[in-house]
This record gives C-alpha cells, structure tokens and sequence, in this order.
C-alpha cells in the first residue's frame, strides 16, 4: 500500500473494455496495474456487440413485457430470446429470479441506479479518447424502424417513462417518404421510425484494442493465456494464481471477466448470480452507404455501421458462456430482419460471431468492495458493457484509491 493507505499495485482480471477501462483509470490515479485474461484483449463480449454507445437506450432487461415476450417464445426457436431445452437447475433457478424482478417497480430501480451512469457515460469516453486512446466515437442519432405505427406505440411509451425518471432523450417520430430518406437501408416494409438523437457508435474491437494499448503505453503490463484459478493472501498484499503454476502479487484484485464471473464472485461473497445472453453479430455489404445505427424492436436486431459495411447483431440467447457458435440463431436473425432492410448481401456474411453478455436478474451491475479484503468485482451490464464500461472504470478507481463508495454505486454493490 501507498503511504497514503492507498494501493501502489493492482491486477485485473479480464481484458474487456470493462476490465480495461478500470486498468486505465486506475494509472490515471498513479496506480501499477497488471490486467491478465485467459484469451487476450476483447476476446469476449466486448469485440462483435454493435458498438452503440446509447445512453438513451441503455435501460434494464427485466421489464415487464419481456417476461411476457419470454413466455410465448420459449418454444420458438426463431425468436430473438432463446431458453434451450435444459436440466441445468442453475439457469432456472436464475430465470426465475429474474421473472421475479420483471416488475414495474424492479425496472423502475434500475433505470434510477442507470441515470448517472448514463449522464456520464459519454463524457467518459471523451476523456479515454483525450488521454490516448485512438478510436473514435462517432456522433449519429439511432433510427428505430416498425412494420406499422401501431408497433412503435410500445418504444413510444418507453422513452416517455425514461424521459419521466430523469435522463433526457430527444427523439422525433417519421412515417413515409420522410422515414426512408432518414435510412435508404430500410425496405418500403418499414411504415414507421422513432429517430433517437444525442447518440453515438464505435468499432468496438477496435476502441478496445485501442483501450489496451494506451493502458501499455502508460506503463502496464497485459498477459493473455492466463486462466485465473485463485486469489490468496500474501505477504504484503494478494496473489493471483494461473492454472499452470504462474502467479502475480498486487495490493487490490479487480474481477471483470464478465459472464465468467460467478467462479471467484461467490468465493467473494457475491450471491447475485451472473448468466451468459449470448447475442451474435456479423458483418454484409450494403449497396448504400449506411450514415447510422438501425435499431429494429420488434425482432430485437441492432444494425451499425462497420468498416464500410453493416454490423447486424441481435438475440438473447441463455446458453453456456462457452458453448459453441449455434448458425440456427444467425439464420433467425437475417429471416427476422430481410423484411425490414434493402440492399443488404446477405449471402457475402463475415465476421459471424457469438459473445456472452453477463446478464444480472434484478437488471442492475455488481460494482464495487466485495466481503474478501482488497477484492473488487465489476460486471453484470447485460447489453451495455461497452455503453457503461469506461464509467464504470471511472467510479469503481475513485473507491478502490480513496476506500469510499461514489453514491452512484450504491445499488450496483455486489454483495447486494
């Protein structure tokens, strides 16, 4: 420890953006941090997500209407949400935890323990791109696209209950003519849009890879191939130990291995489990360019776009974190989303990619001091682990170098 009571050293396991925005905001506050990950850099969730960095659409999970959208799709192999066929009592025991918190009022709780990570999201990417990290964020507003009005009534209500909590979104309503010169991408099938303004995107693989190299460049160090099987106390601080023998010393741990992080969670005394929404994505031409996100709701499909080309991603699916790719969920997206799109090749596909979101039952992150002395714990962001990550960094290295809870992570303990 520093002379000060604070750490001198940390160690973060898990090279994500989460993990990685902690690494980096931690040297900010004159901390040596070591990150270690049993792949290497964004080789989880944090790589083929569609890189929205939407705080006006990063709300909790659990509302009441997807529990009833959940209900009628479990026996829909099609469906965006997917619940495989399993004995494993682990995933239901979760489902119906978080069947239990698809309440007006649970949602509600999260959306307020959301607002200030949402009005500071945006500001911290700013100062990881002022401070070296060389990806940009692009400034678009999101183009939400329904078959008829009467689907985008449900998104309408949405943004006014979000717009009543205290986050403020602009958005606009167009129909016709006016809809498709918004988006040439959207097929004469779209009647109705809901643009979302004050909104951004990245190249997520990139802003992570970018993220890890300014946290090198400021002196730390970052080792792949290091699967984490356990934490001791040491003389003079922590030992993390790998499965083959090699270990590293620091004065604080940090958790972020995202939908892995039940294993040394619980050992910690995090009892609020964290399950794998496998969510997919891969890349098609377009015959026009693509100036903006398209979000389609009612088939739960994102669409940004990628180096020239359109990222689509989409699904939630409840499966092992380390199942293999399943190809019958990308066939449901393109089938959920070719009657909505124009000018999309969907036949010259790349980039097809699965990644497992940490998904929490009460719809809020678990951020913060765990029960075992110097161990913290940050993830649980659901879909919003890029959107959330660099802010989470942020409050969780002002507690770890200053031993107070930031009032905004009240809610986001993890020994909740």
């Amino acid at each position: 420890m520093g002379i000060d009571g604070g750490p001198r050293s940390a160690v973060v396991i898990g090279a994500g953006v989460v993990g990685l925005s902690t690494a980096w905001f931690l040297q900010e506050r004159g901390v040596d941090v070591t990150v270690v990950d049993r792949d290497g850099v964004a080789a989880g969730a944090s790589w083929g997500n569609a890189g929205w960095l939407s705080p006006g659409l990063a709300i909790p999970l659990n509302e009441p209407g997807v529990l009833r959208y959940g209900l009628r799709s479990l026996l829909d192999r099609n469906a965006p949400l997917h619940v495989p066929a399993t004995p494993d009592p682990g995933l239901w025991s979760f489902l119906a935890r978080f069947a239990a918190n698809c309440t007006w009022k649970s949602w509600g709780r999260a959306v307020q323990a959301n607002l200030p990570f949402n009005e500071e999201c945006l500001e911290a990417f700013d100062v990881l791109t002022a401070g070296g990290v060389e990806a940009p964020t692009v400034e678009a507003p999101i183009m939400a696209a329904f078959e008829n009005p009467r689907q985008a009534v449900g998104l309408l209500h949405e943004l006014q209950r979000i717009n009543r909590s205290g986050l403020r979104i602009d958005y606009s309503a167009f129909e016709g003519e006016d809809l498709h010169k918004q988006a040439p991408q959207l097929s004469l099938s779209a009647k109705a849009g809901i643009r979302l303004d004050g909104q951004r995107y990245v190249d997520p693989g990139r802003f992570t890879r970018s993220l890890a190299d300014a946290v090198t460049a400021r002196g730390g160090t970052i080792r792949s191939g290091f699967l984490v099987t356990g934490v001791d106390n040491g003389s003079g601080g922590l030992v993390v130990r790998s499965g083959d023998g090699d270990s590293v010393r620091a004065d604080v741990v940090v958790l972020a291995t995202g939908a892995w992080l039940n294993g040394l969670g619980r050992e910690w005394g995090v009892r609020v489990p964290v399950r794998a929404g496998r969510g997919y994505s891969f890349t098609v031409p377009t015959e026009e360019p693509v100036s903006g996100p398209i979000y389609l709701p009612a088939v739960r499909v994102a669409c940004t776009p990628y180096q020239g080309k359109l990222r689509v991603a989409g699904t939630m699916e409840f499966r092992d974190a380390d199942a293999p790719l399943h190809s019958g969920r990308v066939d449901a997206i393109i089938r959920s989303a070719r009657k909505l799109l124009t000018g999309v090749s969907w036949a010259e596909r790349t980039d097809t990619w699965v990644g497992p979101r940490p998904v929490t039952p009460d719809g809020r992150p678990l951020i913060g001091a765990t029960n075992a002395p110097g161990r913290f714990v940050a993830g649980g962001h659901g879909m919003w682990g890029l959107t959330h990550g660099p802010v989470t960094g942020r409050m969780l290295a002002e507690q770890i170098t200053t031993g107070r809870q930031p009032a905004a992570l009240r809610d986001f303990d993890p020994v909740r």
